[in-house]
């Protein structure tokens, strides 16, 4: 377990979730101010994309450059060309089972993108959710079924290995990519801690040892991953073994991480008191904690 010296870096936001370093800078979504946020090293902001009436969630980039932003809430993603033009670029709303969630993009611009699979601040219970494989031109396929909240993913092995949080089966499972972006070879990349059973929502979040959120993975095949309902991230392996241990400060938790920084040592992470909706609409207590690691991404 480690304290580490958390550095902040720009202003608190509603929400902040799914980073990424790309281009030279920070790309963050901010759930609830409907806002897609770049950040500099020094942490000057910019707002690249503002939703109306929806929620920016998992971000990636086609190789023409052109940015994909999920709309959680109307279950589309949303592609933003180089010269700023937007349009839709995937309707999923046929095979999400709750909001849109987190996103992955591979080289080719093939996105994977999990949902909720049920209403989470509804009242809703449990329902496993697909994992979903847009093409570059927008088609939409389910490439995994049964995922216990498919939340952050990456792709590693040279692009012929994704990897998914499953946030409430307490680990990380692993699928073989083949050549036309399907998904075979289902397995245990890591169980972390025990599954539990199926229940009431409220008592599922109670029971959970380790919620896997936003994840990043580094050069040694290592993955940093927000705890989200133990306030830490983690480094694991693909035994399941915690390797190194970052608490976050007090009444903060980890929903999300990336690695990135010119020399890809810098960890993001977005922390924030809870997930409430209407609590962090009202109050922008959302915070981006950088820490130096190791291991570069």
């Amino acid at each position: 377990m480690t304290r580490p010296a958390w550095q902040q870096l720009g202003p608190l936001g509603a929400f902040y979730e799914c980073p990424r370093w790309h281009d030279g800078r920070w790309w963050v979504s901010d759930f609830y101010d409907d806002r897609v946020v770049t950040l500099d090293e020094d942490g000057g902001s910019e707002v690249v994309l503002t939703l109306h009436e929806d929620h920016p969630g998992g971000l990636g980039w086609l190789p023409d450059g052109s940015l994909l932003v999920v709309e959680m809430l109307a279950q589309r993603i949303r592609r933003v060309a180089p010269d700023g033009i937007s349009t839709l670029h995937a309707d999923l709303a046929a095979y999400c089972g709750g909001p849109a969630n987190d996103m992955v993009v591979a080289a080719d611009g093939t996105a994977y993108v999990g949902n909720f699979g049920f209403d989470l601040n509804g009242g809703e219970e449990f329902v496993p959710a697909d994992l979903l494989r847009v093409r570059p031109d927008g088609s939409v396929h389910v490439a995994a079924s049964e995922l216990w909240f498919p939340n952050g993913s990456v792709i590693t092995d040279g692009g012929r290995t994704l990897i998914v949080g499953e946030t409430f089966a307490s680990r990380h499972s692993a699928f073989t990519i083949e050549p036309d972006g399907s998904l075979t070879d289902r397995r245990t990349w890591a169980q972390v801690a025990p599954t539990t059973a199926v229940a009431p929502v409220a008592e599922m979040v109670a029971q959970v040892d380790y919620a896997p959120d936003g994840c990043a993975i580094d050069a040694a095949g290592h993955l940093w991953v927000a705890d989200s309902l133990h306030q830490r991230c983690v480094r694991i392996d693909d035994t399941g073994t915690i390797l190194e241990q970052l608490d976050l400060p007090g009444g903060l938790s980890a929903f999300a991480c990336a690695l990135g920084g010119p020399d890809g040592r810098t960890l993001l992470v977005t922390a924030a008191p809870d997930f409430n909706p209407e609590a962090r609409r009202v109050a922008p207590e959302s915070v981006l904690l950088t820490h130096r690691v190791s291991t570069a991404a």
